[in-house]
């Protein structure tokens, strides 16, 4: 496996049609432009139609051959995103990779999504969730397809656990401690889907990945603190994109890898196979989330 995987090292994606949440800004509208660059139909989601046209017309501006297409996907709305698989199951008969990419990070006040989810879970997790299991069929039926779960070394800190007994942080909002519950979320759930199509013989395989720490939008909550650490530790967007990328197009990948920076303290350089986080590697725990993640979401 090549120590410097770049763009120069995904293969032609011609023919291939790839799903990704959160298009309209940071590593997922980067993504969108590589994967456009290699041949790929890209479908770009956002919540925002607005910024997504404008995300849209700059990878066209970049990329002029690129096949693009824009969809309304509201991740923290669960009949949002029943509406959003109908209508893509009714345009495309085929998904080669779904990029779940989209993210809340660190809101400093408590929000919830439209069915009363705190925000940081609803969306990042239980949103991907759902939206995941709704697409397994047109997945399936795709030949050696990929779901790849970006999730994040957030989910590696002391703090981060499934607070099953506030999970909803309706008793106390910690906004770091949310965040890492949502990104820990995002790799058990990662780990339990694999699991699954493994057992049931799919070619399908679940990949995780994680982009260090990488200057998006994504820091603007974090006020003085975010702008300190993205002049000194941050990656250019350029790198941060690689690890997701990989795991999307990377012919060595396998089910249940996860791809981050190979640098300093993995919070930058190219990607390598990263180690899972203790944190996610109990089956039982994984299995518990599965389960109540499909009540949570019942019968909205």
């Amino acid at each position: 496996m090549s120590t410097h995987w770049n763009t120069e090292n995904i293969p032609s994606q011609a023919g291939k049609t790839i799903l990704i949440t959160g298009a309209n800004s940071g590593l997922g509208l980067g993504s969108a432009k590589e994967l456009a660059r290699k041949g790929a139909k890209v479908i770009m989601t956002a919540r925002n139609q607005t910024k997504g046209q404008q995300a849209l017309n700059e990878v066209k501006r970049e990329i002029p051959n690129a096949d693009l297409e824009l969809m309304n996907l509201d991740l923290a709305d669960i009949p949002n995103i029943r509406k959003f698989v109908a209508e893509f199951k009714n345009k495309f008969k085929k998904l080669d990779v779904l990029m779940n990419n989209a993210g809340v990070m660190m809101p400093p006040k408590r929000q919830e999504t439209k069915q009363g989810f705190e925000l940081q879970f609803g969306t990042n997790h239980l949103g991907h969730f759902f939206l995941t299991n709704e697409l397994l069929p047109i997945l399936e039926q795709t030949p050696n397809s990929r779901i790849v779960i970006t999730t994040s070394q957030a989910a590696d800190l002391k703090e981060a656990d499934i607070y099953y007994d506030d999970l909803q942080w309706k008793n106390s909002y910690k906004k770091s401690a949310s965040y890492g519950q949502s990104k820990l979320a995002n790799m058990m759930f990662g780990l339990e889907l694999q699991k699954r199509l493994e057992e049931k013989g799919s070619s399908t395989i679940a990949v995780l990945a994680h982009p260090g720490y990488t200057k998006t939008n994504l820091q603007d909550e974090m006020g003085l603190q975010g702008v300190i650490l993205n002049f000194l530790v941050a990656q250019k967007l350029e790198m941060g994109i690689l690890p997701q990328l990989r795991a999307a197009t990377d012919l060595d990948v396998k089910g249940g890898e996860f791809y981050g920076p190979g640098g300093w303290r993995n919070l930058r350089g190219y990607p390598v196979l990263d180690k899972i986080y203790e944190k996610a590697l109990d089956e039982k725990n994984n299995k518990k989330l599965w389960q109540l993640s499909e009540e949570l979401i019942q019968g909205i």
